[in-house]
């Protein structure tokens, strides 16, 4: 008989960690729309002070503006969790929901087509392509669209969501390359909505259409909704996400352009790059791989709310991080952290001695 060691997954209470590269990779510098790494100032300006130059960064106070957003950046990180946390417990206390159904995930808040579609990828007997039967995908992309919500929950939560930002709590924003938005952990939806979302409905069918990046297995999650309007964020840099596999599930609200367009996976270069263009139907979601780049091209008129949930597989990410292409090196947070867990090691109690 054996027994684990170590725990690994929500499901069965285990922690999560983050790697140590989310304190030095990745920092955006939105002005010039580059990621960087910091390490500390020396190793930061020999490998940038000139290369920043390319991208309009001349004057000694450009270089220090951008020193010292690089290190706003790590200081932020550094107390992301411990803040996030607190902010929950605020919000928790203090705020008093519109909607407070909408918290708890109702089938009655799904699109007919979105419960067949997860009703029949629940079967043992079904295929891959039976699920593509459907979607809607363009050839070899492996980008499927479908319908998610109905049109009244879609607006329900909207108004959640917008109720919200307008009071006075504090509120973390989903990330920095968006200005606005919202995470649902902090808010109080990821038990009762976001948890049985993943686990419940999308899994059956990322086990089918994602095989090969965890898609049986995706045990963790960050879920947040980003707004887009005019005189606000307008469009989303080119970029790939830091998940296995994502959900971007549009609103709504009325909106014109603003198209999600996607182009290779991160690990390809392309010689002639081009992109396949999807563009955002209220209550519709496109489910992609999080390693797939993309962007969203700029809003034009209106506004338009998108629920992203990025879906994370332990069993994928524990062999290779995803943002520093290393071996994760472990450290501990709270909840869902970077969806990393310490692998499982089992001992044979019948032997041990």
């Amino acid at each position: 008989m054996a027994t684990p060691t170590s725990g690994s997954s929500a499901e069965d209470g285990g922690e999560f960690y983050v790697c140590r590269c989310f304190f030095t990779n990745n920092f955006y510098l939105k002005d010039y729309n580059v990621h960087v790494v910091y390490r500390d100032d020396a190793q930061f300006g020999e490998d940038y002070k000139q290369v920043m130059k390319k991208y309009g960064c001349h004057t000694d106070n450009q270089w220090d503006q951008v020193l010292a957003q690089v290190k706003s950046e790590l200081e932020r990180r550094q107390n992301l969790f411990q803040q996030s946390l607190e902010r929950r417990k605020q919000i928790r206390t203090e705020y008093r929901p519109l909607h407070p159904h909408v918290y708890t995930l109702q089938e009655s808040f799904f699109a007919p087509e979105f419960l067949e579609l997860v009703e029949m990828s629940r079967r043992s007997d079904t295929s891959p392509e039976d699920v593509m039967k459907f979607v809607t995908s363009k050839p070899d992309d492996r980008v499927y669209e479908f319908p998610v919500f109905t049109k009244q929950f879609c607006q329900q939560f909207m108004e959640e969501i917008t109720h919200f930002e307008e009071s006075n709590l504090p509120k973390g924003r989903p990330n920095t390359m968006n200005n606005y938005g919202i995470l649902l952990n902090e808010l109080g939806f990821d038990e009762g909505f976001v948890t049985p979302l993943r686990t419940d409905y999308l899994r059956p069918m990322c086990r089918l259409l994602y095989p090969d990046w965890g898609g049986d297995a995706l045990d963790s999650h960050k879920a947040f909704v980003v707004t887009y309007k005019l005189g606000e964020d307008l469009d989303l840099s080119y970029h790939y996400d830091n998940a296995e596999v994502t959900l971007n599930v549009s609103l709504g609200k009325e909106f014109e352009e603003g198209s999600l367009y996607f182009r290779s996976m991160r690990q390809v270069v392309q010689s002639h790059p081009s992109y396949q263009e999807h563009r955002h139907r209220p209550t519709y979601g496109l489910l992609h791989r999080g390693q797939h780049k993309h962007g969203a091209m700029p809003i034009e008129e209106g506004e338009r709310y998108n629920l992203i949930i990025w879906m994370r597989s332990s069993k994928v990410r524990n062999q290779l991080c995803p943002m520093c292409d290393q071996k994760p090196t472990l450290v501990r947070t709270v909840g869902f952290g970077d969806g990393f867990t310490k692998e499982t090691k089992t001992v044979d109690v019948c032997c041990a001695s």
